[in-house]
């Protein structure tokens, strides 16, 4: 069968890809805008990837087409598509029928930490022999891509929260039915196609009613919005985690810290020592995706002193927290953060690890939730962990503007904040001055023009 995808260089949409090829069929795809990661990934595997949307691309007449979430009425491939009645469905809704059926599927929901913590179950089940399949919403580093059929019943996927495509506006993983079930966290987010809050709570609502009554639920012992999310009704065990002593009351799995920045802690289950977990990880969120991947593990008979030894070994995920390049003491990463929240917690758990070094932050405000605006009042707060900022106004959004002004300093008149509008004056600000050693986090869910490429590039020039 030929398969055509619309918006084949979406990380899911791309993964699908993987997928279908692996099933045996040719497999096309377009896409506007094509960047690594996945664009190399898809060229790896011998998948033909077509630029911008046309009509042109549909020929010769593939046997269904998968069309994106992104996709809308007016694409003009889209609009072929329904003209010539060529068969189409949903990414999902193929992904269910043709490789979630009948195998045990373990989800990954939430607003942050989705593809980490799908990454996390994933290495443990493959550490114990039990070859899953997966689809994740990234490249893990200890896989060689984001998706595979895999020789075993379970499947492991990242449970993404929005819509399915412009004719199925459910939540795509209402499609996943999954028996084992993380919810990683919830927060408002998807502005464009939610309205508010209690609108995701009640799509998580739905994904809930999904899990059987022998399945199991892994959840944060402490999260308001999941609260209300399980309080419209659930038929599932539900297994808590936490740090420290954060609630009162005993949690089913906990973390007891002994580094601050995350790289170290003992993992504790029913008050009972389970082992002790050192690893190149930073940060209390990734701490509590640790936490709930053993919980969904031993829910498929991995002990939880081996899935330990497991994540003791585990490398992360491109683009989360990602080390690119170490030049004269000037170390830079490249991180997913796209949210307040999420940009908070990844300059914590730096903090927390490099001390009083200085960190630079370059953050790109690309989502569609963060063009409205939504997030505005609790943006630069996110960021207060780095010493500097520099917010890329790439996509002229008046409010970042207006937000920062021309440029904002401390009471002694050191930078902390400023907006640019280019990568290439971004680039120039980042080496005005630069110290070394410092920390240069460059933060989008996007490519960002290239800067990550470009900037190395520079600081290797300057030292030579």
């Amino acid at each position: 069968m030929h398969i055509h995808i619309l918006g084949i260089c979406g990380t899911f949409m791309g993964s699908l890809a993987v997928l279908a090829r692996e099933l045996g069929h040719t497999v096309t795809g377009s896409d506007q805008g094509v960047y690594p990661p996945m664009s190399t990934q898809l060229e790896s595997q011998g998948i033909s990837l077509m630029e911008g949307y046309s009509a042109d691309h549909l020929d010769p007449r593939p046997d269904l087409v998968l069309i994106g979430n992104a996709m809308s009425r007016g694409n003009p491939e889209v609009e072929a598509v329904l003209n010539l009645n060529i068969d189409y469905m949903s990414g999902p809704e193929w992904l269910a029928r043709e490789v979630l059926r009948h195998r045990w599927v373990m989800a990954v929901a939430g607003t942050h930490g989705k593809t980490t913590t799908t990454s996390m179950l994933l290495w443990i089940l493959e550490q114990a022999g039990f070859e899953p399949g997966y689809l994740v919403g990234g490249v893990p580093l200890d896989f060689p891509v984001s998706a595979r059929l895999g020789n075993s019943d379970f499947f492991v996927i990242e449970a993404d929260e929005y819509d399915s495509a412009f004719f199925d506006k459910r939540s795509k993983f209402i499609h996943y039915r999954p028996h084992t079930l993380i919810l990683n966290n919830l927060e408002f987010d998807h502005a464009d196609i939610f309205d508010n809050v209690e609108a995701i709570e009640r799509q998580f609502h739905h994904l809930v009613r999904t899990v059987p009554s022998k399945g199991l639920i892994v959840r944060p012992a402490v999260d308001p919005h999941l609260d209300n999310a399980l309080a419209m009704g659930c038929w599932s065990p539900v297994q808590d985690t936490a740090i420290g002593s954060e609630v009162s009351r005993t949690a089913d799995w906990r973390a007891e810290l002994l580094s601050e920045d995350g790289s170290r802690f003992m993992v504790i289950h029913h008050e009972q020592p389970v082992a002790t977990l050192k690893w190149d990880q930073t940060g209390m969120h990734n701490v509590r995706n640790a936490l709930a991947a053993i919980a969904a593990a031993r829910h498929v008979g991995v002990t939880p002193d081996h899935a330990v030894a497991a994540l003791c070994r585990f490398s992360g995920v491109k683009r989360r927290m990602e080390l690119l390049a170490d030049v004269g003491g000037v170390r830079v990463y490249d991180d997913f953060a796209h949210h307040p929240t999420a940009i908070a917690t990844t300059l914590e758990g730096l903090r927390n690890r490099v001390g009083e070094e200085p960190i630079l932050a370059l953050i790109e405000p690309r989502s569609n939730t963060m063009k409205q605006g939504v997030h505005r009042d609790n943006l630069l707060a996110s960021a207060e962990l780095a010493d500097r900022v520099l917010w890329a106004n790439l996509n002229d959004m008046d409010w970042l503007q207006e937000l920062v002004g021309a440029w904002q300093a401390d009471n002694e008149g050191n930078e902390l904040h400023r907006v640019e509008s280019s990568v290439e004056t971004l680039i120039g600000r980042v080496l005005d001055d630069l110290p070394s050693p410092c920390h240069i986090v460059i933060m989008s869910n996007g490519g960002f023009g290239g800067i990550h490429g470009k900037l190395v590039a520079e600081l290797e020039r300057i030292h030579g």
